[in-house]
């Protein structure tokens, strides 16, 4: 499953990059999310409570950084396991470029489900995490400081 995203957020791109990499930032944003902590310096675990349909499960897994470019983006490799529910892995390239006094941020990820969830269908898949990117990037916007109608429109 591939999903690609652009999003406006209101503040420059060093901020952008500082709260892209501050572990109790993503946390607050990451819908779900019930632990983030750093392991090491390009490397992170995570809890995630999520629902996709019927099916709701708790994944635990972690996140690495690769391609780190400070402050115009890196690659994120992550994968979980949810238990009887199933598994999730992928990678996601994210760019910041700067617009003026915003940053247009831009994401290309890939991603694969087996188990349980897996066969829930690829369209309740895809349309559960389209919505879970947007309520991730509408509330990054916010924290940063765009106005709510600012960070919906983002989306």
């Amino acid at each position: 499953m591939d999903i690609t995203g652009e999003y406006r957020i209101p503040a420059p791109r060093e901020a952008v990059w500082a709260a892209l990499n501050d572990p109790e930032m993503l946390a607050r944003c990451i819908p779900g999310c019930k632990e983030l902590d750093r392991t090491a310096p390009d490397e992170m675990a995570a809890k995630v409570a999520l629902k996709v349909g019927p099916v709701s499960a708790t994944f635990a897994g972690s996140v690495r950084l690769e391609d780190i470019r400070a402050p115009e983006g890196y690659v994120l490799v992550g994968q979980g396991n949810g238990g009887m529910a199933g598994f999730a892995k992928g990678r996601a390239a994210v760019a910041l470029a700067e617009d003026g006094a915003e940053t247009v941020l831009t994401y290309e990820a890939k991603a694969e489900v087996g188990g349980k969830i897996a066969s829930l269908g690829s369209r309740l898949i895809q349309s559960t995490s389209r919505k879970l990117a947007d309520q991730f990037f509408g509330t990054f916007a916010a924290e940063l400081g765009a106005p709510a109608s600012a960070a919906a429109a983002a989306s």
